[in-house]
């Protein structure tokens, strides 16, 4: 894969190189999986399924950022903009996420949880799909 269309997003200010780290890698994917896997959990709140699933896919997409060796530089939707690159997610899932980050954003901030019972379903779906993809990248390159 080429990084041309990250480069073009260093160029902007948007994401910083970095090398990557298999220690940092293993510890977002770990996370991430363990984070999905109590969202899954059917007695929890929509509210903390929906923060659960969320913060599962950030740390998903953000090792897959790591993985090849960028890095946010300040704006954490960036992680679910690039998938399309990094993960090769396609639009529809991606799409998922951005909107999932708004609505994180008025729960932080606002206390408002505007969140419907689809698109929590949309969000672990999409958090499920990061999940597999992620697990087939191997080991951090080094290089």
């Amino acid at each position: 894969m080429s990084s041309k269309e990250l480069d073009n997003l260093v160029d902007l200010g948007l994401l910083k190189r970095e090398p990557g780290d298999q220690l940092e890698f293993n510890g977002l994917v770990a996370s991430g999986r363990k984070r999905l896997a109590d969202a899954n959990n059917a007695e929890l709140a929509a509210e903390s399924k929906f923060d659960l699933a969320y913060n599962a896919a950030h740390a998903l997409a953000l090792a897959a950022m790591r993985w090849h060796g960028f890095r946010p530089a300040g704006k954490r939707y960036i992680v679910f903009q690039t998938l399309g690159y990094t993960l090769k997610i396609k639009p529809e899932i991606w799409r998922v996420l951005d909107k999932c980050h708004g609505r994180r954003n008025s729960f932080e901030y606002d206390g408002e949880f505007n969140v419907d019972a689809q698109l929590l379903e949309d969000l672990m779906g999409a958090a499920e799909r990061l999940a597999v993809a992620v697990n087939k990248l191997g080991p951090v390159s080094t290089l």
